[in-house]
This record gives C-alpha cells, structure tokens and sequence, in this order.
C-alpha cells in the first residue's frame, strides 16, 4: 500500500493531468467558436461580395472548425489514463487528431485549387469574372486581424501544455491568417479599375490552396513520424546518454531504443553492472536511471530498464 506522500503525489499529478486536459479543451472551444463565427461571415461577405477569393478563405475557416471538433472529440480519449487494453495509455489519439487535421487541411487545399484554377481558365477563354465588394475587403482584413490573434493565444497554450494537436491547431491558425492576407491581396487588387485586374480574386484562391496544402504536409509529417515509431531527437537521446552514464553502479549501456507517444515518451535501455551485485542493489540502480530519465523528460516517460552483467569478470566500483 502506498503511504501518504506517494498518495498526496499520485493526486498532485492527476490534478496537473486534469488541469491540462481541461485547459486544451477550454483553447480548442474558444477557437472552434470564433472560427464558426467567420465560416458564416466569410461565406456571407463572399457571396454578397462576388469574391471566390473569399469563398475559398470561408472554407479554409471552416476545415478549422472541423479540426476543432476533432480535437474536441480526441481529447476526452487522449486524457484516459492507461488501462488493461492500452498499457503505454492513450497519448496518441492526439497524434492521430494532428494528422486528420492535416488530412483535412489537404482536402481543402486540393478543392480550392481546382475551382480557382476553373475561373482563372474561364477568364483566359474571355469569361467575364465579377468585380469582388467592399464588404469581401472588409471581411478579409477582420478575418487577418481575429486569425493572427487566435494563433498567438493557441500556441502559447501548446507550449505551455507540451501539446501536438494544439500546436497543429495554431498554426492552422496561422496559416488561415496568412491566406487572408492572400484574400486581402486578390480582392484589392480585382477591385481596381479595369477588367483586367478581376483574375486577382480567383488567382489569389490558387494561391491560399498552395498554401494550405503545403501547410497541411509540414503538420502531417511530425505524426506519421510518430505513428511510424520515429526515435526521439538526437538532443533527448543524448538526454538519455547523459542520464544513465552519470548513475553510479553503471559500467556501460547499449540498445537504447525511444519514441514518443503523444505527449510523452518510451525510452528502453540496456545497463551493464557488475556482476556480484545483489539483486537489490542491482535493482536499485535501475531505478536511479529511470528516475534520471523522467526527471529529464516528463514523469509520464514510460522507461523499460533491462540489467545484464558486464563483460569478463567485472566487478563493482
């Protein structure tokens, strides 16, 4: 039975558990609430307004409201803590949700390309392209102003909370205030005198699909690396090095193996000892190297430690 300490202890990082969960959760509401405000006024200030430029930047707000929702969804399932089924816990339903957001950011990137690559070529073919409103203008600079703002207050929560998807989040974010700075470009521009310059609207559409579909493969690498048990940065590696080298009682270590897990980490590792140790003492020293480990890169690192003795006839310093 544990005493008291390790009691106050388990509760204390239950509650930072809770505390996390709870403030990702209360960032993602307040983003997917802006964001479906501007899905309704960006769809209505491009429909009023004669702009595909900003038809394409409403649908871009709108994969970030699905994206919150996903995040929303994830998060109930990523916060559980370990169980029978699931021994290393549920750390990457949160890199399956930055994925999907990027899946989603792909999708759009590719419809938006081909409607805008449509109305660039109907205009070459001597189509005549709508003068975009002032009310698309005055939409875009809004939606440059509220996205910029929203990347800012969600990613410092990402750093604040270690967290992928929320990181993936704001730069969804960022990348929706970038494209509108593209939308701010193309409808200024389609509302200069003279047809010529109407080809703005539908080219600056072409140019936030890029966009959004490079951004979409810079979120969804980082995830498939881990789905794919990518090893943790050479940095945390030597993080680890330096951990198990400095324990007294270790004569050497190799088979180091790491990967992330969501949030967390999985480190296994191979220590030699002397070969007279008592298995207490042998297990003690395992212990010093997996608390090494944690203190290094977060409490809920899962560390495996496998001792075997050292070559010949070592024995203990």
């Amino acid at each position: 039975m544990p005493g008291p300490s390790a009691r106050r202890a388990n509760r204390f990082f239950k509650e930072l558990d809770l505390e996390r969960e709870n403030s990702i959760r209360r960032v993602t509401l307040v983003g997917s609430a802006v964001n479906l405000l501007l899905v309704v006024f960006k769809f209505i200030a491009g429909i009023l307004g004669n702009s595909s430029a900003m038809i394409a930047d409403a649908a871009h707000s709108l994969s970030d409201f699905a994206s919150d929702v996903i995040v929303l969804l994830c998060l109930r399932v990523s916060g559980k803590p370990e169980d029978e089924d699931h021994a290393y816990g549920h750390g990457k339903f949160e890199t399956l949700a930055s994925v999907a957001i990027g899946l989603i950011l792909l999708a759009t990137g590719a419809g938006l390309f081909w409607e805008g690559l449509a109305s660039v070529i109907e205009f070459a073919r001597g189509g005549a392209l709508a003068t975009p409103a002032w009310l698309a203008f005055a939409a875009a600079l809004l939606s440059l102003a509220v996205k910029e703002g929203l990347y800012h207050y969600t990613v410092a929560a990402a750093k604040k909370f270690d967290s992928a998807t929320l990181k993936a989040n704001a730069w969804h974010h960022r990348s929706d205030a970038l494209s509108s700075i593209a939308t701010v470009i193309g409808i200024g521009g389609a509302m200069l005198p003279g047809e010529t310059w109407r080809i703005f609207d539908p080219l600056a559409a072409c140019f936030i699909s890029v966009f959004i579909i490079l951004m979409a493969f810079s979120l969804m690498k980082p995830g498939i690396d881990e789905l794919m048990e990518k090893s943790l940065p050479d940095a945390e590696r030597d993080t680890i090095e330096q951990s198990i080298a400095s324990t007294p009682g270790v004569l050497g270590y190799h088979r180091i193996r790491t990967r992330r897990m969501g949030v967390n980490r999985a480190v296994e590792a191979h220590i030699k000892l002397a070969a007279d140790l008592p298995l207490r003492e042998a297990h003690d020293i395992a212990s010093a190297v997996e608390k090494k480990i944690q203190a290094a890169l977060g409490k809920n690192t899962h560390v495996g430690i496998h001792m075997e003795p050292a070559a010949g006839t070592e024995k203990r310093k």
